[in-house]
């Protein structure tokens, strides 16, 4: 799901909250040193999603938060910002020439530079919330 959050909306809150938790309290953001990416540069985007990219060829940028059940990507265009809400059972990444984020038939692709490569450390600390989630509902193995 994706909600224009360019102005508040208290219904926008609840909404997140729903769908993937409420933020970390800041004891836990302390425990897990942020929870929160560096902005990354938006290299592409999937058809369904060109609407909430610049028009013109100024560069888009993006940032992604953790929640406990899933990830928020803030993109922003312009003046207006974008909120691109992730549950982790939908949430696929693939590395390939940067980093691209795939979920409920959309995409997004950061490209591989300086900042990328600064955001390493959270991605690490991504797929390890990812697989922390994914552990609570593994079926057990059979002998």
């Amino acid at each position: 799901m994706i909600l224009n959050t360019t102005h508040h909306n208290p219904e926008h809150k609840q909404i997140i909250a729903d769908l993937i938790g409420s933020p970390f309290s800041l004891v836990q953001k302390l425990k897990m040193h942020g929870v929160g990416s560096k902005r990354m540069i938006v290299d592409e985007v999937s058809p369904n999603m060109q609407s909430m990219m610049n028009k013109v060829s100024d560069i888009n940028y993006a940032n992604i938060e953790l929640r406990p059940k899933g990830i928020l990507v803030m993109i922003n265009q312009g003046l207006k910002n974008f909120t691109w809400i992730i549950p982790y059972y939908q949430l696929v990444i693939y590395k390939v020439n940067g980093s691209s984020i795939h979920a409920q038939g959309r995409f997004i692709h950061f490209r591989n530079n300086k900042t990328f490569k600064e955001n390493k450390k959270f991605f690490d600390k991504l797929m390890d919330e990812k697989v922390k989630y994914d552990m609570q509902y593994a079926m057990p193995q059979s002998l």
